[in-house]
């Protein structure tokens, strides 16, 4: 069980860091009402996944459109930034975070006030275009009917993260990977390791001279192997506490 002397080796691991960036998963937004995909009570314990599969999608745009449409926008929709979304974001004003490179694609991060994003699988609340590649906001595109077509050139509109069977989007896989092995504080939050190319990230932060800073609910893929303190706390505990010492350490 985490202490209170791992928050404060937390928070002064923070302190002496002279670049610190965070890589966060699926378990940060947890708390934001947002289900993992994977694991017992995850997204693909109820939904076939194939409706993310580009090829599916391109064959089947309706279809797809559907269950993205409940899935992404009229659920997730809903759901705002956590106090550990928040923490990060104060934690970047504060000079103490460069970056956060995130698997995630719920917008959360922007919605907390972060700037500095790499977002390593996309955000859902932009649509593309699959033929012109023009970039929308969700708001300027009406989804009452499905699927969506361009306003540019009539062609069929997808939401702007990856699919089963897409490349990593520049430029943030190229920045991702820059930044990982800039940083001499690397914070994990959330995220076992599970997912590829992503699951390679925190391993290159370690390779280059990293300090590994790891909150999870449970044991990761990462723990035992490039962890150098591990706090088995929720993330908005867990990062709450930390903003809380950092605040009796300095000025914050």
């Amino acid at each position: 069980m985490t202490d209170n002397t791992d928050i404060e080796r937390a928070a002064q691991m923070i302190i002496n860091a002279s670049r610190t960036v965070a890589f966060t998963g699926a378990g940060i937004s947890v708390e934001s009402g947002i289900p993992p995909f994977r694991g017992e009570d995850g997204l693909w314990s109820k939904y076939n996944p194939e409706f993310l599969d580009i090829f599916y999608f391109t064959h089947h745009p309706k279809e797809s459109w559907k269950l993205i449409k409940e899935i992404f926008f009229d659920f997730f929709g809903q759901a705002k930034p956590n106090d550990a979304h928040i923490a990060l974001a104060t934690l970047e004003k504060a000079g103490l975070l460069q970056a956060i490179i995130t698997q995630n694609i719920d917008n959360l991060h922007h919605e907390a006030g972060s700037k500095t994003i790499y977002e390593f699988h996309g955000n859902s609340h932009k649509l593309v275009c699959t033929q012109c590649n023009t970039s929308f906001h969700l708001g300027e595109i009406s989804l009452e009917s499905l699927p969506p077509y361009c306003l540019k050139c009539n062609n069929l509109l997808k939401p702007d993260f990856i699919f089963f069977g897409e490349a990593i989007p520049e430029p943030a896989n190229s920045m991702s990977f820059a930044e990982t092995e800039k940083a001499d504080l690397f914070i994990l939050i959330g995220t076992m390791g599970e997912v590829m190319p992503a699951s390679l990230i925190p391993d290159l932060a370690k390779k280059a001279g990293a300090k590994i800073l790891e909150i999870n609910i449970e044991p990761s893929a990462y723990t035992n192997k490039i962890t150098d303190l591990f706090i088995q706390k929720k993330a908005t505990q867990a990062m709450t506490e930390i903003v809380l010492e950092l605040k009796n350490k300095m000025a914050l």
